[in-house]
């Protein structure tokens, strides 16, 4: 997974610059990604889809609160490259992470979506998710107010 580094930057730091996929508002450095991928182990796994040996998206399962009670609560991130929308990766993807975290033992997972972004909502809910809440206005990027769907499926 780290020889993916560089790719996953890449794939990652696009939707830092041009979209509201992630609130970041910094690209990673390679230094970063490193970290975020040796942080990535065990139940907290992150997998990549490739294509003709080329990474073109990749999913992560992390924590989804630090508090001890929420131990059996996931929340799952994907990211596609750009240039490969459209063609069942993130499918792919969601669906082998939701298995992770499932044979890993969690109960529950989260997604938690800005609201204008219609595919990733939409992928979600044809792998089971529900809409459970709207947080409004909790991140403002490219100078506008964003809204988050916050989606769940039970595993």
């Amino acid at each position: 997974m780290q020889a993916d580094a560089e790719r996953i930057r890449a794939i990652y730091n696009h939707e830092v610059l041009n979209t509201v996929a992630t609130f970041d508002l910094v690209p990673r450095s390679l230094e970063e990604q490193l970290q975020w991928l040796a942080a990535r182990s065990g139940a907290f796994t992150a997998i990549v889809a490739v294509d003709r040996g080329h990474v073109v998206g990749f999913s992560a399962l992390s924590p989804y609160k630090e508090r001890a009670a929420y131990r059996t609560s996931v929340e799952d991130s994907i990211y596609i490259d750009h240039e490969a929308h459209g063609r069942g990766i993130g499918r792919q993807l969601l669906t082998a992470v939701l298995e992770i975290a499932a044979n890993s033992g969690f109960h529950t997972a989260f997604a938690r979506i800005t609201t204008s972004s219609t595919a990733s909502r939409a992928l979600h809910t044809a792998c089971g998710f529900e809409l459970v809440g709207i947080e409004r206005e909790v991140g403002r990027k490219f100078g506008k107010w964003l809204d988050v769907a916050v989606m769940q499926k039970m595993l």
